[in-house]
């Protein structure tokens, strides 16, 4: 069967090997035990029920999130000669009941369902007439409440699959689940004895940075002149920021779109099929966008404001080099975006407990974008994955920088926060050292204290930004809740006894790479293709496939067909317009 499986992979997918746990699941599968897969975005964890589901007999339902997920997987199937379709609410009555009947035929190995589906009786008794040998579960985390995108709906898995008269095997994946998470998504989809594989959560592909202190439009200009003619998405916390995002980036000429929950449907659906057509190639939007969105080749990702938490940050974050080249993830952070994000925890239904553990995640975020270590290693740390030394390949990893000694600065903070009792926050801090003239340090009397001005050539936002520095380095600890106090952390005495020293990094701008001419017409041509079949471009080839491709010129079918992400169905039907190109390209080129 695992041979048999490598075959399928080739032929269909167009791929020699597995990426990293892909085999470790599908044996799991095809062995006949539940398995639960975490694996991070782009991992390709799609293929670890699609393969499985050609090689068992019946039909595999695929419960899914978002009906662009659904339509884009099952499109891309059907473009490889794989027998998929979806069930949701963008069909009609009429639609839903032709499809009924093709699935209870036993047309197709795949159908992809929204959970909300499982509370239709019809479509229950519908899935009692067909022979479900496999129940993927995607996005996962969305069962558990203490995950951050939990969806109600998903509660009824379970009862459907209690519900079978034979119990079909259960696979759940997702990409982002602490530990907590992970054992609760194991109870809530009562999950038998299942194989448990958790990838690591890397991506060594996606260069990550902070930016402090940026002005932020005049950033995005800039960068997006640069980049012109990659797609990226910038995520912005509110439906105003977006709104006023895309009218900026209207005005500045960008092929841009938006995207979020205050437009219609119909709004939102125009929006993500022009970005995943490539008709545009900028996506404006809140969190509302992007998950279970198949684009693989978005070249980057900038968060216009701090997210939530690390998850969001880190699932949103993912969306960029999903086709395993490299992608940029920078967030651009300011002291308004955590005001915002305190505002809309406290302005919801939640727990006080569950407000709690939302201000902690939110402490983690801000100590992200402060540190001054290697920002890979604090997100995988955060997640349970410890690495070594450095990577390499993130902002506070580079090599062009110098260290700024901030010993003394550092002393008259601690110094500051000690007197004033460490009963206070940053606000009030930054305003003593500043030397103001507030009524409440006048109140309090903290004119009176010594380190009074101390900071006074400094604006307020420079002497938070080092007071944020010292928390994101252990020097100092945050309370939790909607007013957090500043701490003093054991580490930070030897500092002010002058034992330690206290240095940050300051770098340089980095100058930035440029695709190949020979990638550009490759590019050029997907495009086209891909608009007659009606297809998003990266259904025909994914931008790793034309880069290799551009890289290695390949002179007939034979070395075309070895490219990664080919395969003998692609082969057949695109290989010889593209062999056509490179010819062409190489002639003009002598």
């Amino acid at each position: 069967m695992q041979e048999k499986a490598r075959e399928l992979l080739v032929k269909y997918f167009g791929y020699s090997t597995f990426k990293t746990g892909q085999e470790e699941i599908i044996d799991s599968i095809l062995n006949g035990g539940d398995t639960l897969g975490i694996m991070p975005t782009g991992g390709g964890k799609s293929i670890c029920y699609q393969l499985p589901a050609l090689l068992l007999s019946g039909t595999t339902l695929v419960i899914s999130p978002l009906i662009s997920l659904m339509k884009d997987q099952a499109d891309a199937l059907e473009n490889l000669g794989v027998p998929a379709t979806f069930i949701n609410s963008s069909l009609t009555y009429k639609e839903v009941n032709y499809r009924l009947q093709e699935v209870s035929s036993g047309k197709f190995k795949l159908l992809y369902v929204a959970p909300e589906r499982l509370q239709s009786e019809e479509f229950i008794s519908m899935l009692n007439r067909v022979q479900v040998s496999l129940v993927a579960v995607d996005e996962a985390h969305c069962v558990s409440q203490w995950g951050h995108d939990f969806r109600p709906s998903y509660l009824a898995i379970a009862s459907l699959i209690a519900g079978f008269s034979v119990r079909p095997l259960v696979a759940a994946f997702t990409a982002t689940a602490t530990g907590n998470i992970k054992q609760d998504i194991v109870h809530q989809l009562a999950l038998r004895d299942p194989y448990v594989y958790v990838a690591s959560f890397d991506r060594p592909n996606l260069h990550f940075n902070v930016l402090r202190g940026e002005d932020k439009r005049d950033f995005l200009h800039k960068y997006l002149v640069d980049n012109a003619g990659h797609s990226g998405i910038i995520y912005a916390a509110t439906r105003k920021q977006v709104d006023n995002l895309y009218g900026f980036l209207a005005a500045k000429g960008f092929a841009a779109g938006k995207y979020h929950a205050g437009l219609s449907d119909d709004e939102r659906i125009r929006a993500q099929e022009a970005f995943i057509h490539d008709n545009i190639k900028i996506m404006a939007a809140t969190n509302a966008f992007g998950m279970g969105i198949d684009k693989s080749n978005v070249r980057f990702v900038i968060h216009y404001n701090m997210p939530k938490n690390m998850e969001a940050y880190y699932q949103e974050a993912g969306r960029a080099g999903r086709d395993g080249e490299e992608g940029e993830c920078i967030l651009l952070f300011s002291p308004q975006d955590v005001q915002i994000q305190k505002h809309l925890i406290e302005y919801t239904n939640m727990a006080q407990k569950r407000k709690e553990k939302e201000y902690r995640k939110l402490q983690s975020m801000v100590d992200y974008c402060h540190t001054t270590f290697c920002l890979r290693r604090y997100i995988l740390s955060y997640f349970g994955e410890e690495i070594s030394g450095n990577c390499g390949n993130c902002g506070n990893c580079r090599e062009d920088f110098e260290l700024e000694e901030i010993t003394v600065n550092a002393q008259k903070i601690l110094s500051c926060l000690w007197r004033m009792r460490e009963n206070y926050g940053t606000s009030l801090a930054a305003a003593v050292l500043k030397g103001s003239r507030s009524k409440k340090v006048l109140q309090l009397g903290f004119d009176r204290l010594s380190t009074y001005g101390l900071l006074s050539k400094y604006s307020s936002q420079e002497i938070k930004e080092l007071i944020n520095i010292l928390i994101s380095e252990g020097y100092i600890t945050v309370t939790n809740g909607q007013y957090p106090v500043l701490k003093l952390c054991q580490k930070a005495y030897p500092v002010l006894k002058g034992e330690t020293r206290v240095y940050r990094k300051v770098f340089e701008e980095r100058e930035r790479q440029v695709d190949s001419e020979l990638f550009d017409r490759l590019a050029n041509l997907r495009k086209e293709l891909a608009q007659k079949e009606e297809l998003p471009p990266y259904m025909v080839f994914h931008d790793v496939t034309l880069r290799e491709m551009s890289q290695r010129c390949p002179a007939d079918e034979r070395a075309l067909g070895v490219i990664s992400g080919v395969g003998e169905i692609k082969l057949q039907r695109y290989g010889q317009a593209f062999l056509t190109e490179i010819r062409r390209y190489l002639e003009e080129k002598n």
